[in-house]
């Protein structure tokens, strides 16, 4: 399911600083850029909620040089990429302790969920967690996010051919993580890959 684009109306009165066509994107694309740097910021909500928060307003400064070089979500996923890596090189610089939070899969939904499938979720997390940054931002964007190729490659400031490495080692170390814990059943995580 790919990001659909901004109104262009709305678009345009935001960049002119209206405040409530502002308020529009941001309630467009806060869930999908929040998804981002949670998976990229290994599940640490808190963090990325303050960093979901920067991002827009970094947007939101930036909003009136937005050219429609690119597409406005390609454009949009470069300025939470570079928070984002902003972030994870200041965490480098500081040890934090991380935040588990194992009983957030059964929250909010309808039916008990299976304890494998929370394991599952967990083993496949921490997986993610361990890729390098490059290799994490790709595979979420994709698999998590829905973007194409193409999209990634402009979001990640990169080309087609690094990206589609990216995600394929990400894919295959995932794999080779999910064997070596034991996962011998199929997990729906992530979505089969639907080509650029």
């Amino acid at each position: 399911m790919a990001l659909t684009q901004p109104n262009r109306d709305i678009l345009r009165r935001a960049q002119a600083g209206d405040e409530r066509a502002f308020a529009i994107i941001l309630r467009q694309y806060h869930a999908p850029i929040y998804n981002y740097a949670v998976r990229v910021l290994s599940n640490d909500r808190a963090l990325a909620e303050d960093v979901c928060q920067e991002i827009f307003v970094r947007v939101h400064r930036a909003l009136p040089r937005f050219d429609d070089r690119s597409l406005f979500t390609t454009w949009l996923f470069q300025v939470a990429k570079n928070r984002l890596v902003d972030e994870m090189r200041s965490r480098e610089r500081r040890i934090r302790p991380s935040v588990e939070l194992d009983s957030v899969w059964s929250l909010g939904l309808a039916s008990p969920v299976p304890p494998h499938a929370i394991e599952d979720m967990d083993i496949l997390w921490r997986a993610i967690a361990a890729l390098s940054p490059d290799l994490k931002m790709a595979l979420v964007l994709r698999d998590v996010i829905g973007l194409s190729y193409v999209e990634i490659a402009d979001s990640l400031e990169t080309t087609l051919a690094a990206v589609k490495w990216r995600i394929y080692k990400a894919r295959e170390t995932v794999a080779a993580e999910l064997t070596r814990e034991g996962l011998d059943r199929p997990i729906s995580v992530m979505p089969a890959d639907r080509g650029a």
